[in-house]
């Protein structure tokens, strides 16, 4: 315990009390806990400063750390007079710190000194205990003098603490017998791309004053791995983006202009629009001309596609060379002719970067120019090429179809893989149910005259087939009366396949009669209204059955149909699930009439991964190919793929439309396979998932985080890097929104004609496979795997792990009310005696005013609500490793749930693994039987099973009704209450008399085999 710390992060400020008389303030906090003070730095004329300095307190008694108190006062310093001016102060009781891994960033409301006096504003402060050696407290400030005609610089004011803690020294008078000590602060953190030199300088300073080299990011580590790591934790961040920079949610703009890509970091691209050329000259004996273009910036380059003997190509190509890419001062433009050995130069153009201009939407396109070429000595030659060059960001239109030189290794150029690693924006096709409804057949033709059909009908959508119960029924019209649900996508390419099938023999089927009934022909409803059913003549063959649904009833009278009678229609109220139904990222009904507007907008922007592990190996060292996909309703959007770097900057930003707060936005990250694969037949790896839902953000607020990239592999759970993103929710109606959390879930149809959870799943299975083959025939594609995971199609697969994660979720639901029923016991005991005493007053206050029973029910339930509002969580739920059990899952398990369905290992493993999950379920049916049994010795009461204590019991109720009719009820209340109650030496060790009469009921185990 002497190495318990205190540990306080200050991370800013927002809305402060101006203080200068010119609406602004020089702000600083000084932290008084345990008699040890520090201060931060100032921030000159900032109303809403950011410090994120870190501060460590020595705990000299830990016995008494919940009666001491931190104090954290924001002074106003005014570098003239050398004096300071009270803006506010937050008070935080010992109480209220937690460990490291419990702490979070809380905004606290500044309060007044006194009574009078008026403040404003909030306080963000991090608060935690930390127990490990390596963790070193900070150097107390020493005692301040006034200070008078001080000329420091504003930089020295603001970054540097030893100038700031000479400046303002001996300001506030202290004790003499108190010694002089070292001002030490933590270095800043890394979040800062480009920090100043004087706060570099000040950084330096506090190293080299620690005595432990080590960072105080990592010293916290193994105190906060109790709860969960650091390193899988959620971190929050202050990037500088194309609005400003992020501070406490908000996006600072400065100087800066206005973006619509405000939330991603703004990046220079020189782009090349080659459109077209005209009179090329021939460079073959033949005369013909095979003409492609090279687009050279230093040592990246982008080549066009070739035509064959064409002297006036179009080509509208876009090639965007990133900023921190052009290490040249020309471009260059090569036209060339394809050939067999070695491509001939046609001509070439150079351009001086100086000279390009800068391009900014909405600003309309540049329009291209015509170029003459030149040949090798410069020397203008016949033929014309038309180009258009500008500087721009990613906010341009062309940015989302040109060729990236960041996607590119150096040297490289466009190829065919270049189209596997393109940003594109997808849309998931409108899925419907389709439900088949088989009522009966009539007048079926079987070659045996003299036997009767075991017909059954088999359905076929695509690859989705369905069968009915087979009816053995002495007659040729069997009826059937069963349901077939299918899932379909538009536009309806295949159609709904009916054959009747006979059962002559074991594994031996012949074919009745066929139908074919397109989708487009089908009746569509929203509701729950009467679709009639019809008749459907069969045909011999399928063949058949196509040409009679192409042509109608024109073969109707040519000779004896069979036929069947089906009532087929499309449902268009249902939400067609495929996604899991708690990470559904869209509830809306198929049929478009049924949906509302959008209550708000959601923004993403995809900033970068840092520390990405290896998944490849290329030229002797690892590397990744990564690209991100972001799935939220029908709207997927694919970020462009980043070669050879373990650090990829994507800067992308995408938006979405909310139609119901209830839902889910995902991101995957994943290793492209594809980039010098000529078959397609690899498959890109996925390297973490990311979810948050919509309803935990706040409306208008602006959350940078770095997510960790978790995989749970059978090795254990294994970090694969950090995800850094900026999110945002944007509200365009506060009242449709608070409107939707009294509406239902899902649509109406899913409660006035629900499917059941088999069915569900099953249609969801179909579902996935549907979207997935739709997106993977896209260019590029958005492969099989990449869909499945990004929905969770492998979350219903049976897992030890999960099981022990529900059931610890479980007990974690009940904790509150076990809670409570321990409490209860405790006062039941006098335990306390003083609580005793003051819930016996509450329950005689309860009793004779009973109106006061809800009213404080609910008056409690607000306070409660109150009071945790302060503690309310900052950041968005991210992925728990302890909450998934993934930290102390067993190797045998993870191997289990890895392994393949049906399963590839061998028959002592199979036989073990059966033997583990009998052991669970006898333990389960344990349970469940002592439920039952406690259930059977209720209906014992009055079943006459044991007469003797039916009688008893009957006596009991005609003497509780007489007592109960001349009683009060208040006073039955009263009594009950204050025998449960009872002083323990009221009490008798031994059960109590009705616990001993409800035992000795019969259950009926004695009747079970």
């Amino acid at each position: 315990m002497a190495n318990l710390k205190l540990g306080v992060e200050v991370v800013g400020a927002h809305d402060l009390m101006p203080k200068d008389g010119q609406g602004s303030c020089s702000a600083y906090v000084e932290l008084l806990f345990d008699d040890q003070k520090f201060r931060t730095t100032i921030k000159e004329k900032d109303v809403s400063p950011y410090w994120n300095e870190k501060f460590y307190f020595n705990i000299t008694d830990p016995t008494k750390l919940a009666s001491l108190a931190l104090e954290a006062t924001v002074y106003h310093y005014n570098k003239t007079s050398g004096s300071k001016h009270f803006i506010g102060k937050v008070r935080l009781t010992g109480t209220s710190f937690v460990p490291y891994s419990d702490a979070v960033d809380l905004h606290y409301p500044l309060e007044k000194k006194g009574f009078i006096g008026r403040v404003k504003g909030e306080l963000g402060l991090k608060v935690y205990v930390v127990n490990d050696p390596s963790v070193r407290s900070s150097n107390p400030l020493p005692p301040m003098e006034p200070l008078l005609n001080t000329d420091h610089s504003t930089e020295d004011q603001i970054r540097t603490p030893v100038s700031f803690t000479d400046a303002i020294k001996n300001t506030i008078p202290q004790k003499k017998t108190e010694s002089k000590r070292t001002f030490h602060k933590l270095p800043q953190s890394k979040q800062d791309p480009s920090p100043k030199p004087s706060l570099q300088q000040s950084v330096n300073f506090a190293m080299n004053e620690m005595k432990s080299a080590q960072p105080a990011a990592k010293a916290v580590q193994a105190f906060a791995s109790a709860s969960s790591p650091v390193d899988f934790a959620l971190k929050e961040t202050s990037p500088f983006l194309g609005g400003g920079r992020v501070v406490d949610g908000r996006i600072k703009r400065g100087n800066r202009p206005a973006s619509t890509y405000d939330l991603v970091e703004q990046m220079q691209y020189l782009f090349v629009r080659v459109v077209k050329a005209r009179d090329l000259p021939t460079k073959d004996v033949t005369g013909s001309l095979d003409p492609y273009v090279e687009v050279k910036v230093g040592n990246y380059k982008g080549t066009t596609k070739h035509f064959e003997k064409n002297k006036n190509p179009e080509w509208n190509e876009v090639f965007a060379f990133a900023g921190d890419n052009v290490q040249s001062s020309f471009l260059e433009v090569v036209i060339k002719d394809k050939d067999v050995v070695l491509d001939d130069l046609v001509g070439t153009i150079r351009i001086d970067l100086h000279d390009v201009p800068k391009r900014a939407p909405p600003d309309s396109p540049l329009a291209p120019q015509w170029y003459w070429i030149e040949n090798k000595n410069r020397e203008r030659k016949n033929g014309e090429l038309m180009l258009a060059v500008w500087y721009g960001t990613q906010a341009d239109e062309a940015f989302a179809d040109a060729w990236h030189s960041d996607a590119i290794s150096p040297g490289g150029s466009s190829s065919a893989a270049y189209s596997q690693i393109r940003s594109k924006v997808y849309h998931s096709p409108r899925l419907w149910y389709v439900r088949v409804r088989v009522i009966e057949a009539q007048d079926l033709i079987v070659p045996e005259k003299a036997r009767f059909p075991d017909a059954y009908v088999k359905a076929r959508l695509g690859n989705q087939i369905l069968k009915t119960k087979s009816v053995q029924a002495r007659t040729l019209n069997p009826r059937w009366e069963q349901e077939l649900m299918f899932v379909a996508a538009e536009p309806f390419d295949e159609p709904l396949i009916i054959s009747v099938e006979d059962r002559v023999g074991p594994n031996k089927d012949e074919t009745i009669g066929n139908l074919v009934i397109p989708l487009n022909t089908v009746v569509r409803r929203a509701d729950d209204r009467f679709v009639p059913s019809k008749w459907y003549h069969l045909e011999k063959s399928v063949s058949s059955a196509v040409e009679s649904a192409e042509h109608g009833k024109k073969k109707e009278k040519d000779k004896f149909f069979s036929r069947l009678h089906l009532n087929v229609y499309l449902e268009g109220g249902y939400h067609v699930l495929d996604e899991s139904t708690y990470y559904s990222s869209d509830l809306r009904p198929t049929a478009k009439q049924l949906w509302k507007k959008s209550i708000g907008i959601l923004e993403l922007g995809i900033l970068n991964i840092d520390g990405l592990q290896p998944t490849k190996t290329r030229e002797g060292k690892g590397t990744c190919d990564t690209y991100c996909v972001a799935k939220y309703g029908q709207k997927w959007v694919r970020t462009r793929t980043i070669i050879d770097s373990l650090n990829p900057r994507y800067n992308e930003q995408y938006t979405w439309e909310v139609h119901d707060t209830a839902t889910v936005l995902t991101i995957g990250v994943f290793d492209n396979a594809q980039i010098h694969s000529s078959n397609g037949g690899n498959k890109d790896a996925r390297i973490g998932k990311v979810r948050i839902r919509i309803s935990t953000l706040e409306t208008g607020r602006v959350y940078t985080h770095s997510y960790p990239l978790l995989m749970l592999q059978p090795s254990g759970v294994r970090k694969t890097g950090d995800l850094h993103l900026a999110i945002r929710f944007s509200c365009t109606s506060m009242m449709n929104m608070m409107h939707l959390y009294f509406k239902p879930h899902l649509p109406k149809m899913h409660y006035v004609k629900p499917l059941n959870i088999m069915e569900q799943e099953k249609l969801r299975h179909q579902a996935v496979n549907i979207v997935a083959a739709r997106l993977s025939r896209a260019e590029p594609p958005l492969r099989k795997e990449v869909v499945e995971y990004m929905s969770d199609t492998d979350s219903h697969k049976w897992s030890m792990r999960r099981s022990k994660a529900n059931f610890c979720r479980l007990m974690q639901v009940f904790h509150g009310l076990l809670s409570v029923g321990r409490w209860i016991g405790e006062v039941s005991r006098w335990k306390n005696p003083l609580t005793t005493v003051l819930v016996h007053i509450l329950f005689l206050m309860l009793v004779c005013f009973p109106e006061l029973i809800l009213p404080t029910i609910f008056l409690y339930m607000f306070v409660i609500g109150m009071w945790k509002w302060r503690f309310r969580p900052r950041k968005p739920p991210h992925m728990d490793v302890r909450i998934s059990q993934a930290d102390v899952v067993m190797p045998d398990e993870l191997d289990e749930e890895f392994d393949t369905f049906p399963t590839t290992k061998s028959p002592d493993v199979v036989r073990h693994r059966y033997d583990r999950l009998r052991s669970v379920a006898g333990r389960i049916q344990s349970v469940v039987g002592d439920i039952a049994t406690q259930g059977e010795r209720i209906h014992a009461l009055l079943s006459w099973r044991d007469p003797r204590a039916t009688a008893i019991f009957m006596v009991i109720c005609l003497v509780a009704a007489l007592v109960l009719y001349v009683t009060p009820f208040q006073i039955i209340v009263l009594f009950a209450g204050f025998y449960l109650m009872r002083h323990p030496k009221l009490r008798h060790k031994m059960p109590s008399q009705p616990a001993n009469f409800f035992r000795r009921l019969p259950a009926l185990t004695d009747t079970m085999m």
